[in-house]
């Protein structure tokens, strides 16, 4: 796999500012181009799908932060460097709704204010012991990460978030990736160019942390990455060049791509 996705890098830097489309572009997606599905086996494809919650702040819409943008962006360069078949249009779902368990792996942001209710808590715990996943990414600092945990642990009582090093096979799945990848939101980003900073929140934000949650049997079922914002790096490619060359291109869609195939194939 490494092997036939070599140069993949080279090949975002070059669809950075050209993006290739088999299908007209529609409006509703923000310039990100369509493509068709397998007539044969529609179904047989990977979707982005991203669970919407409640924050128990004035922040209700927290779980919408970088959509739609993120999750187009992220479907499309899956699709274009990889061999998997990806579907377009990426979704949205309530934790309990039924369609949860027609997909693998799911995407939550911004949960430093979530707030579980006990009907998703048992649907959560249900999902992922079987055998689906659950990327958590970007929030920063102490207090974020400790409501955090709170509700991971309200999920899964017995279970403890592990610190994953960088040997673990989920930064070399696709990518061999060098380093646990940090990356600021863009504004952050420009801020702390002059300095070489690529943290928020001050001290407390400064060490990445990609932590597991795994099952009996030894499978990762749960992804934290804390002080890292993964999605901006989706969401904001085209924005500014820069940002893309030192973020999107080398960190954000190498660990996302990492992260997919590696809940895809254990």
């Amino acid at each position: 796999m490494k092997r036939l996705l070599s140069g993949v890098l080279c090949v975002l830097l070059m669809l950075v500012s050209a993006r290739v489309s088999t299908v007209d572009t529609t409006s509703d997606r923000n310039g990100v181009p369509d493509w068709p599905l397998d007539a044969k086996h529609p179904k047989d494809t990977f979707t982005f799908v991203r669970l919407r919650y409640n924050s128990w702040s004035g922040r209700g819409g927290a779980w919408r932060t970088d959509y739609p943008d993120a999750d187009l962006n992220f479907s499309l360069r899956l699709q274009q460097v990889t061999s998997l078949k990806v579907n377009p249009v990426p979704v949205v779902l309530e934790i309990t709704e039924p369609e949860l368990f027609d997909y693998p792996w799911v995407y939550m942001v911004e949960p430093g204010r979530l707030e579980f209710t006990e009907q998703e808590v048992t649907t959560l715990r249900r999902y992922l012991l079987s055998g689906g996943f659950l990327m958590v990414d970007d929030f920063w600092g102490n207090e974020e990460y400790e409501n955090f945990y709170r509700e991971i642990k309200r999920v899964f009582p017995e279970r403890e978030p592990v610190e994953l090093p960088l040997e673990h096979p989920i930064f070399h799945a696709v990518f061999d990736l060098k380093e646990k990848p940090q990356l600021p939101s863009i504004d952050a980003a420009m801020q702390g160019r002059p300095y070489g900073i690529t943290w928020e929140r001050g001290e407390e934000g400064r060490e990445v942390h990609y932590r597991g949650i795994s099952d009996d049997q030894g499978r990762l079922m749960v992804i934290i990455c804390h002080n890292t914002d993964n999605g901006d790096g989706w969401e904001r490619e085209g924005e500014n060049e820069w940002y893309f060359r030192e973020f999107s291109m080398p960190k954000a869609y190498p660990m996302g791509i990492n992260i997919v195939f590696h809940a895809m194939t254990h």
